[in-house]
């Protein structure tokens, strides 16, 4: 972007001299912000799939007996709690069983 901006300011505004010097800052502010972006893109680790809910916290939302839900991030999970527990309980996951998550009272 700054590229464009800087070679119609070299073409309609700036003496030639100058103009030159816009679009050589322009092309290396640009350079610049595409390699950060891939640099920081590249280090992020990406999180996703069931695995990830492992040592997370839940809240039972109704007994666990052994089998009932809890709410993790915001959406609804059957569980499976071997103690049990009570509505309300705060749960931490320990694994998961296809789409069954076994948890433990924290």
């Amino acid at each position: 972007m700054f590229v464009l901006i800087a070679i119609v300011l070299a073409i309609l505004v700036l003496p030639s001299p100058w103009g030159i010097f816009a679009v050589a800052v322009g092309a290396a502010i640009d350079l610049t912000e595409v390699s950060v972006g891939l640099w920081w893109n590249r280090s992020r680790k990406v999180h996703v799939g069931v695995e990830t809910l492992v040592g997370r916290h839940g809240v039972a939302v109704g007994a666990l007996s052994p089998l009932g839900q809890v709410k993790v991030g915001g959406e609804l999970w059957r569980a499976r709690c071997d103690g049990g527990c009570d509505s309300g309980t705060e749960v931490v996951i320990r694994r998961v069983d296809g789409l069954t998550l076994e948890v433990e009272p924290s």
